[in-house]
């Protein structure tokens, strides 16, 4: 019996440290500031090749209220917003559309683009949203979105609760 409680207890030392690893830092030494300043140029330049008016906020970035909608909600990350929207790359391509059927997410779980976007306007309304890496998937790459891909978004908020 005590030899089963050595092995017990040998088993479970072994796997502390085994699950023991040295501190890395979570900082792997990417400095945004270059992306963004690039991001910002490029959406700076296509705003003006095409002729969009619109304001970029305090974050950098460009956004155009269409429609501003009807109401007085206070967001906030567990607001559930109903959505219609198409994402598009700054040379065109499509690359996410509710097609006409919108969508529903809690807004702390949309990039941070769309917290920042959504929140100037009310149910019914519709914005665009010219959103810099930094503020949509970053570093990160899908088979549709390249990675440190400035964002195009049209969207119409057709719910908010």
């Amino acid at each position: 019996m005590v030899k089963f409680r050595h092995i017990i207890l040998l088993v479970c030392l072994t796997g502390c440290f085994a699950a023991c690893k040295k501190n890395t830092s979570i900082d792997d030494g990417y400095d945004p500031t270059p992306q963004f300043k690039a991001d910002t140029a490029a959406i700076g330049a296509f705003v003006k090749n095409n002729a969009i008016t619109g304001i970029k906020d305090p974050n950098g970035i460009f956004y155009q209220v269409i429609e501003p909608g009807s109401g007085n909600v206070t967001y906030f990350t567990s607001t559930k917003i109903t959505a219609d929207y198409e994402g598009r790359l700054l040379n065109g391509t499509i690359f996410d559309s509710t097609k006409g059927t919108p969508a529903s997410f809690l807004l702390g779980n949309v990039i941070v683009g769309w917290q920042f976007g959504i929140q100037k306007i009310q149910k019914g309304g519709k914005i665009r949203l010219i959103i810099p890496s930094y503020y949509a998937y970053g570093r990160q790459s899908s088979s549709s979105v390249p990675a440190n891909s400035v964002l195009d978004f049209t969207i119409t908020l057709t719910d908010v609760q």
